[in-house]
């Protein structure tokens, strides 16, 4: 197993790591604002940006299965591991490179199935960051935790597909040109044939954008989560992303990239968090001591190290078993930085909290934020609960009894 970085990697992490030092980072400040001002869209100088990250090849970095003659540098989530933790140092950064939630795993789904038609009316206006896509799958009405619950309906007709059902907490919904739907369209199949994905236009009769979503006060940066309800949309039967029933599929298409590049961003807010922490308790004085002298508060920056340092390798061992051997060689693992991350990332951003006191909690930085994103971490693409339990299953027996082994003593005659 070897995390090492090809010498073509290293030196595009390099310059991504200088164009986000020169030109990302010095905005984090306007990026935030226009955050809190709650605006829909991206922020004015975001444009700019693009156009400089594209002219320098730093675009469309994370899709492994990129098409040849797609624009774009497709890393394999190995190599784009460091690089998604270097853009989560700012929230939502990352769409200066075009490798931003959801539309990375969204390309990286309609890459997989898509067809010639496909990708030049859906796939490639993405690619050029042309248009923006959504994935619906979560539901109010039921426990989306279990996928087999989803109950939004894909039923045929003579159009082709008609879609009823209602869908919440979709990242982008409210500003996108697409989706890629997720319901059922057979549900007498075997249960990981029930559900299929069917692409439809945002603005297509009977799509209906209710609200958006804040989670503990907290917008996605760059991609507000919205309540969406299709009420009777029909749509083209060419709309089908790959075959009937291939929806549980195409959702372990994206499920395993998406999480590696979750966990990486979310591992460079962390050094974003453990930075501004060192920075407070040096800067702050108490009964007559600076604040960084205090014993817990060095124990709270040496615990907060240690956690980044694990978040991290597990995040490269996930990334390298699904370069390897794809998502069926990752599944417990995939399922272990989900759960080992988020909760690394809540406790640093607790730690930050207590250290900053009041002002942590305010808007003027970014913690509380980070502190509602990573307890939203721990429900998004499946609660703690539902990961543990899998691990659990996927954990190795061992043969035989207690008694057995040769580890345990037998009792005395």
């Amino acid at each position: 197993m070897d995390f090492a970085l090809s010498n073509d990697a290293a030196r595009l992490a390099e310059q991504v790591e200088a164009f986000f030092a020169a030109r990302v980072e010095p905005r984090a400040r306007e990026w935030r604002q226009h955050h809190l001002e709650g605006t829909e869209g991206d922020p004015a100088f975001l444009p700019a940006l693009q156009a400089e990250a594209r002219a320098q090849g730093l675009w469309n970095l994370a899709i492994p299965n990129l098409p040849a003659d797609a624009p774009g540098t497709g890393l394999s989530n190995l190599a784009f591991a460091p690089l998604a933790e270097i853009m989560g140092r700012v929230m939502g950064a990352s769409k200066a490179f075009h490798c931003h939630p959801p539309e990375v795993p969204n390309m990286i789904t309609l890459a997989d199935a898509c067809t010639p038609e496909q990708r030049a009316r859906w796939l490639d206006p993405v690619l050029a960051g042309e248009q923006s896509s959504a994935f619906a799958m979560t539901e109010p009405a039921v426990a989306s935790s279990d996928a087999t619950n989803i109950a939004t309906r894909i039923e045929r007709a003579e159009s082709g597909y008609r879609i009823t059902g209602r869908k919440w907490y979709i990242s982008g919904g409210g500003s996108c040109d697409f989706f890629l739907v997720m319901g059922v369209s057979d549900p007498d199949a075997s249960r990981g044939r029930q559900h299929s994905v069917v692409l439809v236009d945002a603005d297509a009769p009977g799509v209906r954008r209710i609200r958006a979503l804040p989670y503990l006060g907290f917008v996605e940066a760059g991609a507000p989560a919205w309540e969406i309800a299709f009420e009777g949309v029909e749509v083209p039967a060419e709309n089908l992303l790959g075959a009937e029933g291939d929806g549980f599929r195409l959702g372990q298409v994206r499920l395993g990239p998406a999480r590696v590049h979750h966990c990486m961003r979310a591992i460079g807010h962390c050094e974003t968090l453990l930075g501004l922490m060192l920075l407070r308790a040096r800067e702050r004085r108490t009964f007559g001591r600076d604040v960084i002298d205090y014993d817990d508060v060095q124990q709270a920056v040496a615990q907060s190290r240690i956690e980044i340092e694990q978040s991290r390798l597990l995040t490269q061992k996930t990334a390298w078993l699904l370069d390897e051997g794809g998502p069926k060689a990752a599944r417990q693992e995939v399922s272990m930085i989900k759960v080992a991350v988020a909760r690394a990332y809540q406790n640093i951003a607790d730690r930050a909290l207590q250290i900053f006191g009041a002002m942590g909690g305010s808007d003027d930085t970014p913690i509380a934020d980070a502190f509602s994103w990573a307890r939203a971490f721990r429900l998004f693409d499946g609660p703690d609960e539902v990961h543990l339990r899998q691990i659990f299953r996927l954990e190795p027996q061992p043969e035989g009894t207690l008694a057995d082994s040769p580890h345990i003593l037998p009792p005395p005659a």
